[in-house]
C-alpha cells in the first residue's frame, strides 16, 4: 500500500533542499508566463546528455511531484508514456521534436515541460567521490509555442559529505568506498529528486510561478501562508 506524507510535514525539508540550489538566471522576465498562466503541464520524457541510461526515467518519475505541489495539474507519467508508444514515439529526442500544437491536440495541455539531464551518476576524482545530477528545464506554451520559463539546477551527494579526519589515505579510502556504495545503490535517483525539487518547485528565485491550484497563485512576492 502506498503511504502519502503531508506537504506540511515536508516543508522544513523543502526549505533545506531549495536553499541548497541556486538560480542560474537573474531578473527573469515573467511577462510571457503571466500572460499565459498555464493550469496544466505535460512533462515530456527528458533528454539524456549523460552516460547513465537511468537518467531519463529517474528524472521523469520525480518531475511531477514538485509541479503538482506548486499548483499545476500534471498529466500522469504512465499515461503520457503509453500514448507516445502507441503513436510510435519511443525516444525523448523524437518526442521533443513534436510540434507544440500537435501535443496540445493530443493531450489538451496548456504547456509542456522539456527537460535535459546534463549530468547523472557517480564520479571519482582522487580524494573525492560524488553523485551529481544537473538538469535544465524549459516550459513552453502549447497554444503559442512561446517559452514561458527556463532554468537549471544541480544537486550532489557531496553536499552531505564530510572530509574531516583520516588524512590523505583516509580520504582516498572513503572516496573509493563512497563510489562503490553509490554506484551499487543507484544514488543518482534520490539526488535526481533533489535536483527536480530545486528546478521545478515554485517560489524560488527565478523559478516557476505558482499554478492555479496553489493558495499562492497570483501572489508572487507575498509570504507563504
Amino acid at each position: 500500500m502506498k503511504h502519502f506524507v503531508s506537504i506540511k510535514l515536508l516543508a522544513p525539508l523543502f526549505c533545506f533542499l531549495l536553499l541548497g540550489g541556486c538560480a542560474t538566471r537573474a531578473n527573469y522576465d515573467y511577462s510571457a508566463f503571466k500572460e499565459s498562466r498555464p493550469g496544466s503541464i505535460l512533462v515530456l520524457p527528458p533528454l539524456n546528455s549523460s552516460p547513465d541510461v537511468n537518467a531519463t526515467y529517474s528524472m521523469l518519475s520525480q518531475a511531477t511531484f514538485p509541479l503538482a505541489e506548486s499548483g499545476y495539474y500534471v498529466f500522469p507519467v504512465t499515461l503520457v508514456d503509453e500514448t507516445f508508444k502507441q503513436n510510435g514515439m519511443t525516444t525523448p529526442a523524437d518526442i521533443h521534436q513534436i510540434q507544440p500544437t500537435k501535443l496540445r491536440e493530443i493531450f489538451g495541455a496548456d504547456a509542456a515541460l522539456y527537460i535535459n539531464v546534463r549530468q547523472y551518476g557517480s564520479t571519482y576524482t582522487v580524494i573525492m567521490s560524488e553523485t551529481r545530477v544537473t538538469a535544465e528545464g524549459r516550459l513552453v506554451d502549447l497554444r503559442t509555442g512561446k517559452t514561458l520559463w527556463a532554468g537549471s539546477a544541480t544537486a550532489s551527494s557531496a553536499e552531505q559529505q564530510s572530509n574531516s579526519g583520516g588524512g590523505l589515505v583516509g580520504l582516498l579510502v572513503k572516496a573509493v568506498i563512497t563510489q562503490i556504495i553509490e554506484s551499487l545503490s543507484d544514488k543518482g535517483h534520490p539526488i535526481a529528486g533533489i535536483t527536480s525539487l530545486r528546478l521545478l518547485a515554485a517560489g524560488r528565485p527565478n523559478g516557476l510561478l505558482y499554478g492555479p491550484r496553489s493558495p499562492m497563485y497570483l501572489k508572487e512576492g507575498s509570504p507563504a501562508p
